[in-house]
């Protein structure tokens, strides 16, 4: 079981098309910050209906799009 599920469920549960949301948001989410295996396990919100569109580090932020959508 991933230890990113809670986030998956967060972002399927709300079903918005797209989705920005910072580093601290996220760790708020998961109860932990997240880090480089982040990377890895991004694949994962497909299964959930949605995609990881870009990382900033610069930011610190982490923008997902529901499937099927395109940013405008």
């Amino acid at each position: 079981m991933s230890k990113y599920i809670p986030l998956w469920k967060y972002l399927e549960k709300h079903q918005q098309d797209h989705y920005c949301l910072s580093f601290e948001e996220i760790q708020k989410i998961l109860g932990f910050d997240i880090d480089h295996a982040f990377l890895t396990y991004k694949k994962e919100s497909l299964e959930y209906g949605y995609e990881v569109k870009k990382i900033s580090m610069k930011k610190k932020q982490v923008i997902f799009e529901l499937k099927g959508k395109s940013e405008s």
